[in-house]
């Protein structure tokens, strides 16, 4: 029976958004400024989500749309940018 993963926090799951983000992006061989071009976004923030911040100390926290905006910049299944296993979204972490 395999093991199962704990949860993660939502830190946690959102780094890991942020280090998927910037495989994928390298990758294609595109600049960060590139990236957030194609989707709309501030080269800022996404420079935020690839550490997987929104603000300092914040996970990031984006919206739907910008999640499939990114993905379509970096040609990538938006499932590709999810982590799993998910954080529990009833209760801490």
């Amino acid at each position: 029976m395999p093991r199962r993963r704990s949860a993660p926090t939502w830190e946690e799951f959102a780094r890991e958004i942020g280090h998927n983000l910037s495989r994928a992006r390298a990758a294609k061989g595109l600049s960060q400024e590139r990236v957030a071009h194609l989707a709309g976004i501030t080269g800022f923030t996404y420079q935020k989500y690839e550490k997987g911040e929104s603000r300092p100390g914040q996970p990031m926290n984006p919206q739907l749309r910008t999640l499939v905006a990114l993905s379509q910049a970096l040609e990538v299944p938006l499932v590709d940018l999810l982590p799993t296993p998910f954080p529990d979204v009833t209760g801490g972490g």
